[in-house]
Order: C-alpha cells, then sequence, then structure tokens
C-alpha cells in the first residue's frame, strides 16, 4: 500500500494482565498521519507518552516492554502486530497500566476488534525500509538476516526438544489479506515447569490454558489442542511482526530466521538502523498538490533529497 492508515473510531480492549492477572484494558484511538503508534499510561500522573519505537524497548526477556523514565508497558508484540497486520501505522493506544491485555494469547482478537472499528487510509505516503544489501545478525546458534526481494516475506525456523514441536519452519508472504487468517490465530506457548517457576516467583500469574498453549514434556495440556499443526512457528512470526513494527515503517526484504526471540528481533532492528547502507528509504511519488513537499516529515524529505 503507498498511504498510511489509521482506525477510524476508538475501540476498548479488556482481558487480563499475563504477568498481574489483573484486569488489563486498552483503548486504541485513530490517530493523524505521521504520527505513528504511541502507546499513554492513563493512570499514571501526567499521562506519560510512550513511542512505540525500537529505541524504547527497556526489556525483551519475556515478552517486548517499552518505556521511558518511570514508565512502562508491557507485552505489546501481539497488539502491534495486529496493527502492523493489518498496515494501521498511526493509532494512540491508551493504556491504564503496565500491562497489555494478552487476551486468548493471539492477535485475533485484536484484529477483530480492529476491523470492527474500521480503517482509514490517510493522503500521505508509506515509506519503506528497501533492502539493498544482505544484513545478518547471530547469537549463539541463533540468527537473523534479511535480503533484497521485491515482495516482503518471512520464513521462519524453530528447534524445540519436544515431541508436539521439533524442527519447524514457515514461509509467510507478508499480504494484508492473508494475516488474519495465516499468523493472527497462533498462540503464545510454554512449557508448564516454566510456567510454574514464574508463577512461584509472582509471574506469570495471568497465564492458563485460556490464552497459552501449555505443554508439559510429553504433549499439549489445553483441552481444544492446536489451531495449526505448526502453530508454534507461526507464532514466532506473529511476534517477530510485532516487534518490527518498533521500525516505524515496513521491511521490504526477504527476513530468515533460525531459533529467534524478542531479544534477537531488538538486536536485529539495532543493527538495521545502525547499518544505514544495507537499505534505502522507499516513498511514493506525491501528488504537490495535494501534499506539498514542506509539509513532509523532515525525516521523509531527507531521505528524497
Amino acid at each position: 500500500m503507498q498511504f498510511q492508515q489509521t482506525i477510524k473510531q476508538k475501540i476498548v480492549c479488556t482481558g487480563i494482565g499475563i504477568h498481574s492477572g489483573r484486569p488489563a484494558r486498552v483503548v486504541i484511538n485513530p490517530a493523524p498521519a505521521n504520527s505513528g503508534l504511541t502507546f499513554v499510561r492513563t493512570d499514571l500522573p501526567g499521562r506519560p507518552i510512550i513511542p512505540a519505537r525500537s529505541s524504547r524497548v527497556v526489556d525483551s526477556s519475556m515478552a517486548t516492554t517499552l518505556g521511558i523514565k518511570d514508565a512502562y508497558v508491557s507485552t505489546v508484540e501481539h497488539l502491534l502486530a495486529a496493527l502492523a497486520g493489518l498496515g494501521i501505522d498511526n493509532a494512540r493506544i491508551e493504556v491504564a497500566g503496565p500491562e497489555v491485555p494478552i487476551v486468548d494469547g493471539s492477535a485475533a482478537p485484536f484484529v477483530s476488534w480492529l476491523k470492527q472499528a474500521g480503517i482509514k487510509v490517510l493522503r500521505w505516503p508509506r515509506a519503506s525500509f528497501h533492502i539493498q544489501k544482505p544484513l545478518e545478525v547471530v547469537q549463539g546458534d541463533k540468527w537473523i538476516r534479511v535480503e533484497p526481494a521485491s515482495q516482503p516475506r518471512v520464513t521462519y525456523a524453530i528447534d524445540f526438544p519436544h515431541p508436539c514441536i521439533g524442527r519447524q519452519q514457515y514461509a509467510y508472504q507478508v499480504q494484508l489479506n492473508s494475516f488474519a487468517r495465516q499468523i493472527a490465530p497462533a498462540r503464545t506457548f510454554g512449557f508448564l515447569r516454566d510456567v510454574q517457576r514464574l508463577q512461584a516467583n509472582g509471574l506469570a500469574l495471568g497465564g492458563s490454558l485460556d490464552n497459552a498453549i501449555v505443554l508439559d514434556d510429553h504433549g499439549v495440556l489445553n483441552p481444544d489442542g492446536l489451531r495449526f499443526a505448526d502453530e508454534f512457528v507461526r507464532h514466532k512470526i506473529l511476534d517477530l511482526i510485532g516487534d518490527l513494527a518498533l521500525l516505524g515503517w515496513p521491511v521490504l526484504g526477504h527476513i530468515r530466521v533460525f531459533k529467534g526471540s524478542h531479544a534477537l528481533h531488538q538486536q536485529f532492528m539495532q543493527a538495521l538502523l545502525e547499518q544505514q547502507q544495507t537499505w534505502r528509504l522507499s516513498i511514493p511519488e506525491i501528488q504537490p498538490t495535494w501534499r506539498p513537499y514542506q509539509q513532509l516529515p523532515r525525516r521523509v524529505r531527507i531521505a528524497m533529497a
């Protein structure tokens, strides 16, 4: 798509926080072009604003947490994946607490709410990171790389020593009409022994079979089983899409990942932004009669110069 988008009307999303186990609520509001995605902690004095940018990541160990000074909001990746997957560039997300609701552990509920709100096309161009040269980030036996491609693609592989997972790989052609069907319903997953350990330490108090796939040493504990035979690797792609939304613009290239994580995704974004010779900022041609060059954001004007 050539133009930026937002939603037509505000929506309210509710659920529980995965770590606190307490009610969590977000209100997603329309936002003007070039404002990007921002979180607002409405429960804190001054209502601090946290831009959804990779530079604001303060923790990526178990989920992606954004912060500025003493304000933070955690588990943002599923909501960001839904926004990016539907091509929504601009939104003001009001959060009445430190967590985004986990809902069912996937991005599907957020996609449904966003579609109900409706999507509005804004008459401003959407830029993209057009990959010119390969870039790779390696962390032990894990790696992520991006290569030039005519269409955005993701090929993700995971390898877990568990009979229900093992080695899985999924190739996803990034398209707005396929995200809701192929990627959004895939739920987060965890192992029973890890969940028990986290809960003993006051974390994952909201985790349950209603919002995650839970596995013991032998199989899946969820009574309804899996939504996809390869739901595990699909969810990793969901996490990647949500994390990459923190770049601000989509990536036009082929991203390949092996045994990725939020931390590895974050390292990749930092490397991409630092190594500017590997990409160019691609911006669709504009119609000066309704959007003069001088009114473009400074970062866009610099890229066009």
